[in-house]
């Protein structure tokens, strides 16, 4: 596919370029139900750190007034074949337009790129609801806490149970601290966590890129006993909201409430740095991660991921797409390997999984 295509679209044309222009970033900043992963820097780090293609699409009418915009990330894998995601690695994609009719142009722009390109399938990782003919995961969904204004506050809506379980952390002389130059401690709890789940980790670079382009938005906390991290979290901070994509607790630790620990700090930090939200992430409905998170007070709100398949799609794909019985299989050897060969090998396939 050349470098940019542009498609005529009516009162308004769609490019598919692999830069954004110059106005694409003050567009996702003014816009309300922008993420911050559709700046166009998230999309670079995948580029950047992953060797992946970065796909910026864009609406304009006839002046050049930019209308909407819609990241794409293309992966290809020996094992998965040649799919992309708006956006892999995050959370949250998607078209992005004022006008239902733009939003839907860029997605068919998008579509016919990936088609040009050879990809298996398309993901459009949305938070709303979108028309067309797309096929559509509902196994999905985030779960978000409306956050009182005082941490005392907090403590109260959250009951006794729930705090003694937070308080139990206090009989190990747990400790928590803050900031970037804890990302090798980030960074050892999360790569044993991920082999523990049977699944490669992400390499550490990855998240040095993210604080150095976005240190202002991150936040890295990271709870330990006597010099030991225990449990460890990557909090992103984006206008009145806060969101925790990746958390971890190693499993010595959970019994000794770490985990609990780590997640009240979370919230309190978010509440002291004046954030209305806090996004505990997604999860599969009914999921023991789904039940944690839910007893914090969490509502889940409904995901709408979206998909373009090269031969076609259903109107509903209820339960995702199930794991093969050799993924499966894959799973339970990644969660033998010695942490040492898993932490070598994971940073070098992980970056072709459909995260």
């Amino acid at each position: 596919m050349a470098a940019s295509v542009e498609i005529a679209r009516g009162p308004f044309r769609v490019e598919v370029k692999e830069a954004p222009g110059p106005d694409w970033d003050p567009f996702v900043t003014g816009f309300p139900e922008a993420s911050i992963y559709h700046l166009s820097g998230w999309s670079e780090l995948a580029r950047e750190i992953f060797g992946h293609r970065a796909l910026f699409v864009e609406s304009r009418d006839r002046s050049g007034t930019l209308l909407g915009v819609l990241p794409v990330i293309q992966q290809k894998s020996r094992l998965l074949g040649n799919f992309a995601t708006s956006l892999a690695f995050f959370n949250y994609g998607g078209a992005l337009a004022a006008d239902p009719q733009v939003a839907q142009q860029l997605m068919l722009g998008a579509s016919e790129a990936a088609q040009a390109l050879g990809c298996r399938y398309l993901e459009f990782r949305d938070v709303q609801p979108r028309p067309g003919d797309w096929g559509r995961r509902t196994d999905k969904i985030t779960l978000r806490l409306q956050l009182p204004e005082t941490v005392e506050a907090l403590s109260k809506r959250l009951g006794s149970k729930l705090r003694s379980q937070v308080k139990r952390a206090e009989r190990e002389a747990v400790e928590c601290r803050t900031g970037s130059a804890l990302l090798g401690d980030f960074y050892a709890v999360f790569a044993e966590n991920m082999r523990d789940l049977g699944t490669p980790v992400y390499p550490r670079r990855f998240f040095e890129a993210i604080l150095k382009r976005f240190e202002q938005h991150c936040q890295l906390v990271v709870i330990g006993s006597r010099g030991e991290p225990w449990a460890a979290a990557f909090l992103v901070f984006w206008r009145d909201g806060a969101e925790v994509p990746w958390a971890s607790c190693r499993a010595k630790a959970k019994p000794l409430g770490a985990n609990m620990r780590l997640y009240w700090e979370l919230l309190s930090q978010a509440i002291v740095r004046g954030c209305k939200t806090f996004d505990f992430g997604r999860s599969t409905v009914d999921s023991g991660t789904y039940r944690f998170k839910r007893q914090w007070g969490a509502e889940p709100l409904p995901l709408y991921w979206y998909r373009w398949e090269r031969h076609g799609s259903g109107q509903e794909t209820a339960g995702g797409e199930e794991r093969s019985r050799a993924m499966r299989l894959a799973t339970a050897v990644w969660q033998r390997l010695p942490l040492p060969i898993a932490n070598t090998v994971g940073p070098l396939i992980s970056g072709s999984l459909p995260w």
